[in-house]
């Protein structure tokens, strides 16, 4: 077995070399890398906050018309005679926080013999009012 022996110029000029090619990521590769990320990041937290907002809304447009449902269901059940299907208009005297419950009672619209009851909930989201309205046609059953 042969050992070849190399001087010290082939050893270091080896190095030089493997270290030229060896070079890695530069700061301007990170910098640019970073800035693509957060803007990506920046871009989520706009969508984030815009889905919360849309959340909210739908929570209260939900709750809306389940209230206003539950007290067309009510109305809809009482006799044709009851106070609270009176031509005018009427309000709910305990609402839920937040929410006002009204009703106008049309008599003999659009049929003789009928009642129409158009019911409007209200309420408020970020300071601005919403309001949900729904019909129905109560018949005098004989």
């Amino acid at each position: 077995m042969i050992l070849k022996l190399t001087s010290m110029k082939d050893i270091s000029t080896r190095g030089i070399k493997k270290a030229k090619n060896d070079r890695g990521f530069t700061l301007l590769d990170a910098i640019v890398g970073i800035s693509i990320l957060s803007i990506g990041l920046l871009s989520l937290a706009s969508m984030q906050v815009a889905s919360i907002k849309g959340n909210a809304f739908a929570s209260g447009v939900t709750e809306a018309t389940t209230l206003a449902a539950d007290r067309l269901e009510k109305l809809m059940a009482l006799p044709y005679t009851h106070s609270d299907l009176s031509a005018g208009n009427h309000t709910d005297p305990n609402p839920p926080a937040g929410y006002s419950i009204a009703w106008n009672v049309t008599d003999d619209s659009p049929l003789n013999d009928t009642k129409t009851i158009s019911l409007t909930v209200t309420w408020t989201d970020h300071g601005v009012q919403k309001s949900l309205s729904m019909q129905r046609i109560v018949p005098r059953i004989i």
